[in-house]
C-alpha cells in the first residue's frame, strides 16, 4: 500500500484502540514506519482543537525528593523524601463513552530523563484501576495531581536529560501527546539538589552513561554511584 493508504489504516486501527506495536504487527510493517504516523495523527487531533477530555493524572508519591519546586505552584507531595529520583506518571484521556486512552512514563528526574513508557492503551474503568495499582506497585503510594505537574515532570525531565546528552525512550513520541502541549518554563529544578546524579539501573550501561556526562560536564559538575558508593 502507498503512504496515504498506510496512514488511513493506521488511523483506523488507532481509533480501535490498538497500540503502535499492535498496529505494526497487524499491517506487517516495522514499528519505525508506524510511530511517525501515530505522532502525525495525534498532532492533527491536537491542532484541530479536539483534544480528548482529560480524565486524570497520577504520579508516584515521593516525586519531589531532591528536586527544587516553585512553592508558588502549590504542588504537594504526599510522601516527601521517599522518591529517590525515579518518578512514574500516568495519564488518562477519554477515548469513547466507556473507554479511555492511558499512557505511562518512568522518569529519572536526576539524570537520564524518560527511561520507559507504557501504552498508549485503551482501557475500561476497571482495567485502569488494576493497571494503576500495578504501575505504581514499586512505590509507597500514588496521588492524583494537576495536569501541569504531570507535564512538568515528564517534559521537564526530558529536556533536562537532553541537555546532558540523553535521548528519551524510543516510544516517547507515541505516548507524550496524551499530556498535551507544554510551554514551560519549568517550575521544577531537576537533578538531585540541582546537580546531575546518576545511579545505575538494572538495564543501564553505567560506563556509557558516565562517558556521555563527561562530554557535557566536568567531573566536579555531576555525581554518580559505582558499587553502591557515591562518587562526588
Amino acid at each position: 500500500m502507498d503512504s496515504a493508504e498506510l496512514k488511513d489504516r493506521v488511523r483506523e486501527l488507532r481509533a480501535e484502540g490498538r497500540s503502535p506495536k499492535e498496529i505494526a504487527r497487524a499491517l506487517g510493517v516495522p514499528p519505525s514506519a508506524v510511530a511517525p504516523l501515530v505522532r502525525a495523527i495525534a498532532a492533527e487531533g491536537a491542532g484541530s482543537g479536539r483534544e480528548p477530555e482529560l480524565l486524570g493524572c497520577w504520579v508516584s508519591a515521593g516525586w519531589s525528593d531532591g528536586l527544587g519546586v516553585d512553592p508558588a505552584r502549590g504542588w504537594t507531595d504526599e510522601e516527601p523524601g521517599s522518591g529517590g529520583g525515579m518518578v512514574s506518571v500516568l495519564v488518562a484521556r477519554r477515548h469513547s463513552w466507556d473507554k479511555m486512552t492511558v499512557g505511562g512514563f518512568l522518569a529519572d528526574v536526576y539524570c537520564l530523563g524518560i527511561k520507559y513508557v507504557a501504552g498508549p492503551d485503551v482501557l475500561g474503568e476497571r482495567d485502569l484501576r488494576r493497571f494503576r495499582d500495578y504501575f505504581f506497585s514499586d512505590y509507597k503510594s500514588w496521588q492524583e495531581v494537576p495536569l501541569e505537574l504531570a507535564q512538568t515532570l515528564v517534559f521537564g525531565s526530558e529536556q533536562y536529560a537532553r541537555s546532558l546528552g540523553f535521548e528519551p525512550h524510543e516510544d516517547f513520541p507515541s505516548v507524550s501527546p496524551l499530556l498535551g502541549a507544554w510551554e514551560g518554563p519549568s517550575a521544577i529544578t531537576f537533578g538531585r539538589d540541582g546537580r546531575p546524579f546518576y545511579q545505575p539501573g538494572p538495564v543501564d550501561d553505567p560506563g556509557k552513561v558516565v562517558r556521555v556526562l563527561r562530554r557535557t560536564l566536568s567531573d566536579d559538575e555531576f555525581d554518580y554511584v559505582t558499587d553502591q558508593s557515591p562518587t562526588f
